[in-house]
């Protein structure tokens, strides 16, 4: 049964609202990119420096840190799993979770229990909804991701690590995340955050080549222990930058898709209600000329 002209029109408003929120939408988060980029470039020469340091002290000394050094058979392996808050964002969390699910099924294969961690209230959602235990989770700054989350998130993780599989810690920590690639590109990746793999250079010094002399104070374990957990919470801090681009591209992607299809929904309403005004003129026009031919016709039959 065909929708009447007043349906079309309510629909039409109905759906032109919604274009203007999406249109909103897509506007708010194209400009939250540009700054999530630059944060996310601000923060790479730290993280530079910070990588050249922790690698000169770990190549340069005998040091057996706990960070780096492989448990035997390990048994319990924690996943980071970097969602979103909020949802419009296409396949964004989706596709993280999916990713996060994959790793599991793999550690599980090699006979690890799995621990979840997770950032983001649509992770959270995701693991009450199937009732899973989480070890932990925080919440509300999926966009805007700032040092402080993730020196905390780091602290979490590093004590669990540190702590006896016996006591409930880990063996392993594993980060899923979502790689900003580009703007129309967004890949969920998977690293594994600790133990801390240091990897040295395989082709050896040149003879001339006069290799730096390290002098550690107080020493290169002391040095160490300050180092690192600053490591691992810069790259936590990279890899909440990166899934944050790459939440806005994605909300930007999918309201200018939901703004397109809004477009395309409003000019069909606008042909169907222009049609069905069209029908009702004619159909008034129809009754007006057969009342006139009633009217006559029975004016010359008196």
């Amino acid at each position: 049964m065909p929708a009447s002209l007043r349906e079309l029109r309510q629909r039409r408003t109905t759906v032109s609202t919604t274009k203007k929120i999406t249109r909103a939408m897509e506007l708010i988060a194209a400009s939250r990119i540009i700054k999530a980029q630059q944060r996310a470039k601000a923060a790479t020469p730290y993280a530079r420096e910070l990588t050249r340091a922790v690698s000169a002290v770990a190549t340069y000394s005998d040091v057996d840190h706990p960070l780096t050094t492989e448990k035997p058979n390990p048994k319990r392996a924690a996943m980071l799993l970097i969602t979103s808050d909020r949802g419009l964002a296409g396949a964004y969390s989706s596709s993280v979770i999916k990713e996060g699910e994959s790793l599991s099924t793999l550690l599980r294969g090699e006979g690890k229990e799995v621990v979840p961690y997770l950032t983001g209230r649509k992770a959270a959602a995701y693991y009450q909804f199937r009732r899973r235990q989480v070890a932990s989770k925080w919440e509300g700054f999926s966009d805007a991701p700032t040092y402080t989350e993730a020196r905390e998130i780091a602290d979490t993780l590093i004590s669990a690590f540190l702590k006896p599989t016996e006591e409930g810690g880990v063996d392993e920590i594993h980060v899923v995340y979502t790689r900003f690639v580009s703007m129309l590109v967004q890949r969920p990746e998977v690293i594994r955050m600790l133990p801390l793999e240091v990897v040295e250079g395989e082709e050896p010094p040149a003879e001339s080549e006069v290799l730096p002399l390290y002098e550690f104070e107080p020493d290169a374990e002391t040095v160490l222990d300050e180092l690192l957990p600053l490591y691992v919470a810069s790259r936590i801090q990279y890899c909440l930058l990166q899934s944050a681009a790459s939440e806005l591209a994605s909300r930007q992607k999918a309201m200018k898709s939901a703004t397109d299809n809004a477009q395309q929904l409003i000019e069909r309403l606008t042909r169907e209600a222009n049609q069905a005004r069209q029908a009702e003129i004619t159909q008034e026009i129809s009754e007006i000329v057969g009342g006139a031919s009633a009217l006559a016709e029975a004016t010359t039959k008196e």
